[in-house]
């Protein structure tokens, strides 16, 4: 791993030494696409069912295959293998917790879609727009059951209290997610506007955090037998990437092109309280305050029409440039504290360092 010294990802690339990241980064790229398509066998050829005598269960599995199918970059499954590996596992004994990975994204993605009357996913129509809600809920549902399923069959490769281990942490993974989910959900029906930066880093650290980079990394460590103490760090650590993830993906969708694979402004359509959007209320008027409220509290195509105004103000206060600043100290943070785990593969140490500058360099 980089000394912790290391200097910051911006500082580098004013010096000119972005060549060499660049050069990581492609590296760390290809790497992640060829864990992808081996997840994705495990996924799709192995876990996910394709036949059924039944017409409407031949839909189920229909719908249960189509996010999983669906162009995406994988790095939740590539964490969890490079951290396996950089704690001298082997990564066939990972393969299959890290598609359970996989699997939990995508039923997540499912409901979160429908919780939020999104419109796209990953450059398409989100599932419940494509059929039912109901049909689309309950294919959430089954991956969902399906995930805990595949997970018993850790017992053919890791000991039987690996595979607890693994599920454990799986449940705190899935606790955590939902409650963060919970907590957002609540802020918009609730119509919460008194928000700090902790309330953010509060949620976001789990809803994402948890699934994103923390259990990933912890995952990894626990299939390779990481030391207590390193596993201990993978929580400071990933809640620190994750919420810079997070911060960078509320950046992505007010700024992002085609491949960002969802409606652009579409967190601002959902009344979203991004840190953005958080830091924006504490730095604008009383009265512009007052009228971000009345537009976030109008129905979803009625707010599309005012949404403009409030596009606006986050330029004219420059919170994007904030944000993408307190995802950067975020991400710095975390490479300090993962130079003190005790990795016992270099190359595998130094991906996980290029993936934590890849969570605020990436466009999509």
């Amino acid at each position: 791993m980089p000394n912790a010294d290391r200097p910051r990802s911006g500082s580098v690339r004013q010096r000119g030494a972005p060549t060499a990241m660049a050069l990581e980064t492609k590296k760390m790229l290809s790497e992640m696409a060829r864990v992808k398509s081996a997840v994705d066998r495990v996924v799709l050829d192995q876990l996910i069912p394709k036949e059924s005598n039944v017409p409407e269960v031949r839909l189920l599995y229909k719908m249960m295959r189509d996010y999983p199918s669906r162009p995406a970059k994988g790095m939740r499954p590539f964490i969890c293998v490079t951290s396996c590996k950089a704690f001298g596992g082997q990564e066939a004994d990972i393969m299959l917790t890290a598609a359970c990975i996989e699997i939990f994204q995508n039923w997540i993605l499912i409901h979160d879609d429908i919780e939020d009357a999104s419109e796209m996913r990953r450059g398409l129509p989100a599932l419940h727009r494509m059929y039912d809600w109901t049909l689309a809920l309950n294919a959430g549902d089954a991956l969902h059951a399906l995930m805990w399923g595949s997970l018993l069959r850790n017992s053919e490769a890791l000991t039987p209290r690996k595979t607890l281990e693994v599920m454990e942490e799986f449940s705190t993974m899935v606790s955590n997610t939902t409650e963060g989910q919970h907590i957002e959900l609540g802020w918009v029906v609730g119509d919460r506007w008194d928000l700090t930066e902790a309330d953010y880093i509060e949620m976001c650290t789990k809803k994402t955090s948890w699934y994103t980079t923390i259990s990933p990394l912890r995952l990894g460590g626990i299939v390779a037998g990481a030391d207590p103490r390193s596993l201990n760090l993978m929580i400071e650590a990933g809640k620190r990437l994750g919420v810079g993830f997070q911060i960078h993906d509320d950046v992505l969708n007010l700024t992002g092109d085609a491949k960002y694979g969802k409606e652009i402004g579409d967190d601002l359509l959902e009344g979203k309280r991004t840190l953005i959007l958080i830091h924006l209320l504490s730095e604008c008027s009383a009265s512009e305050r007052q009228e971000i409220a009345r537009i976030f509290r109008l129905p979803r195509e009625e707010r599309r029409q005012q949404v403009g105004y409030v596009m606006e103000l986050i330029q004219s206060h420059d919170a994007i440039g904030y944000a993408k600043k307190a995802a950067l100290s975020m991400v710095d943070e975390a490479r300090a504290i993962l130079t003190r785990a005790r990795w016992k593969s270099d190359g595998a140490a130094e991906c996980i360092n290029s993936i934590a500058h890849y969570l605020i360099e990436r466009d999509w």
